[in-house]
């Protein structure tokens, strides 16, 4: 809310998004507001640094929930209206724990992953009309999502993290460009796609960013 009230033109919307009718409440609620949607940008999102035998249950499907199933039903729910007019975008903001699993980052790493996958399947089934689905993919960004632990593994790590003024500049680029999928930065991008090629080579690279990672993740051993 306070955001948006720096913004001329702007709405904030409230809404709870852990259910299929919130999503959809929302997304009314934005149409009436706006007069109509032309693209939906999925950002939001939760992140968990831990050994996996420590993940809370509960932050597990929490992070699943507002990483990946808040996505798809946002998505689902704005999609009559863009389809009625043939005419829109829908861009899914993933992250480059999208294409490599990073230890210690599990949960986030398969929300992240399916993600991708349903950006690419949904732009797929849609390639005949006049909408599209974009998937991009930063590396590590400056937010308050990093966490202490997390900001100094990366520091002891070399873990390269950008500013958020320059991913947002970069992904309003990518979306107004329509692209089907942008991924920032290198070397990081190059690293995606050796991992889709062959991930047994990232499994050696990264055995020692590991094991760094894991003084952080799990402090008492």
């Amino acid at each position: 809310m306070q955001l948006a009230a720096t913004i001329d033109g702007s709405h904030a919307i409230e809404g709870d998004l852990s259910s299929q009718e919130g999503c959809s409440d929302a997304v009314q609620k934005a149409m009436l507001a706006l007069g109509g949607i032309d693209v939906l940008i999925n950002l939001a999102g939760l992140m968990s640094f831990c050994t996996y035998e420590d993940e809370d249950i509960e932050c597990v499907q929490r992070i699943m929930q507002v990483n990946l199933i808040t996505p798809m039903l946002l998505s689902r729910a704005v999609l009559p209206q863009i389809l009625e007019q043939n005419k829109g975008q829908i861009a899914n903001i993933g992250s480059m724990f999208g294409s490599i699993g990073f230890a210690y980052f599990s949960t986030y790493s398969a929300s992240k992953f399916g993600l991708r996958g349903f950006s690419q399947a949904l732009r797929r089934e849609l390639a005949d009309t006049d909408i599209e689905v974009t998937y991009l993919s930063p590396r590590a960004v400056k937010t308050p999502i990093n966490t202490g632990p997390i900001v100094q593994m990366g520091v002891a790590a070399n873990m390269n993290m950008d500013e958020p003024e320059l991913v947002a500049g970069l992904m309003h680029k990518a979306i107004e460009a329509g692209k089907k999928e942008a991924y920032f930065s290198y070397p990081e991008a190059i690293f995606a796609r050796v991992n889709g090629i062959s991930p047994g080579i990232v499994d050696n690279a990264t055995r020692t960013q590991n094991r760094i990672a894991r003084t952080f993740a799990c402090p008492e051993n």
